[in-house]
């Protein structure tokens, strides 16, 4: 199985290559690799202790972000390394406060993750969620450096629970301890011998009460919002934006569309959809953003305070592979409307059973949902409280994290510490 996973990884890189010729995503992925080694050896300085957080991409950074703060402030002696899988991930945090070392992790392979590892040599390494490599896993084992998986979440679909799984269940017996976010996590993690868990819940409610919590003011937003009805569309595609722009006509309304891609010929497709009623944030003022119907946010890193403007919010993903972040939106009391596909997000579900969100499958469903969760004042102010309630209490995953970590580690014995 080994030869297979080997077999696997090398094919992966020849489609990365044979993309790159076309797909920015590709050529970015391949460019930020080269050379990569040589790059990390003149990066780092000498005699310098090291913690190393990994993230497949941008969400699982927020995800994993309220922990790596707190270890960054346990361990003022040591340079946080965060390293990235993708590029929309690394190109959003390669500079980053939270982080001395952004770069891209390098393919796994066993010469490739050895010789990783052996440069950053770090004391402890932290993976959020979900990305487990066979060699870098079993490296960092071999060299005793305890490795976290923070926010896990399993499901019985996945490989390491299947009967033929067993050279992926030797992954993650190479992991210190896990920190997952649902009993159901727990159990099947069980059922295949490992025993070193712990229900946290899911960090990104940390993450997201301290960003609602935070002084957030925006003299362009104010100024393009003024007393009108705001449906803010969050990390949305195409289908999406067809549907929220069946509200077009509607004079109370106004949209601000935050694009989960921006490359040029996204958002002349989101300015086309909308019938050119739009303005770009990047070319609005205080005067000019006033008389525009629609928004588009065409950077990165907004959208998570942008919510506080919306009456309501649209998570987009849901035609697609699966919903994005709905944490966010309603970490400001704010309900949700999102697509058919859900089924993997627990706290959409969530959401939906205390009234809070609503999934939708048309325009129709969607002119339906607005009705029922917006219009209707009884119902939007209940949804408004039913979000900000669930927040508050999916908090403190972050805190029960570092108290078992700083145990097991024995962190107040300046001994065992490495």
């Amino acid at each position: 199985m080994k030869i297979i996973y080997q077999i696997g990884i090398a094919f992966y890189l020849l489609v990365i290559r044979i993309a790159a010729n076309f797909n920015p995503k590709a050529k970015l992925w391949l460019a930020g690799r080269k050379n990569i080694f040589e790059s990390i050896s003149l990066s780092l300085s000498e005699n310098e202790k090291r913690i190393w957080f990994h993230y497949a991409s941008l969400g699982e950074f927020e995800q994993g972000r309220p922990v790596q703060e707190a270890i960054r402030l346990q361990y003022p002696d040591h340079k946080i390394v965060m390293t990235f899988f993708s590029p929309s991930g690394y190109e959003a945090k390669k500079i980053h406060a939270a982080a001395d070392y952004v770069f891209y992790l390098p393919m796994d392979g066993a010469r490739r993750s050895k010789q990783f590892i052996e440069l950053i040599n770090p004391t402890q390494a932290y993976f959020t969620k979900y990305e487990f490599w066979y060699f870098y896993f079993q490296y960092l084992a071999q060299k005793n450096i305890p490795l976290f998986l923070i926010s896990g979440i399993f499901r019985k679909e996945q490989i390491f629970f299947k009967w033929y799984g067993g050279f992926f269940r030797k992954i993650l017996k190479q992991v210190r301890f896990f920190f997952v976010q649902n009993e159901s996590s727990k159990n099947l993690l069980n059922s295949i011998g490992i025993e070193q868990v712990l229900i946290t819940g899911d960090t990104r409610f940390d993450r997201v009460t301290a960003n609602a919590a935070k002084q957030h003011q925006n003299t362009i937003i104010e100024q393009f919002v003024k007393g009108k009805d705001i449906l803010l569309g969050g990390s949305t595609w195409s289908p999406d934006e067809k549907i929220i722009a069946s509200l077009l006509n509607n004079s109370n309304f106004k949209f601000i569309i935050a694009p989960h891609e921006i490359k040029e010929s996204r958002l002349q497709e989101i300015e086309a959809t909308f019938n050119h009623a739009c303005i770009r944030y990047s070319q609005a003022n205080v005067i000019t953003v006033a008389a525009a119907k629609v928004l588009i946010i065409d950077n990165i890193g907004m959208l998570s305070s942008l919510y506080q403007y919306a009456g309501m919010a649209y998570i987009g993903g849901g035609f697609g592979v699966g919903i994005h972040n709905t944490l966010e939106a309603a970490a400001f009391g704010k309900p949700v409307i999102f697509g058919p596909n859900y089924s993997k997000f627990d706290e959409a579900k969530q959401l939906i059973a205390i009234g809070a969100a609503i999934s939708i499958y048309n325009t129709e469903s969607f002119i339906a949902a607005i009705d029922q969760l917006y219009l209707n004042e009884t119902n939007y102010f209940a949804a408004c409280e039913k979000s900000r309630q669930f927040i508050s209490s999916g908090k403190g995953a972050s805190e029960k994290i570092i108290a078992k970590i700083n145990a097991l580690l024995n962190f107040n014995d300046d001994t065992n510490r490495r």
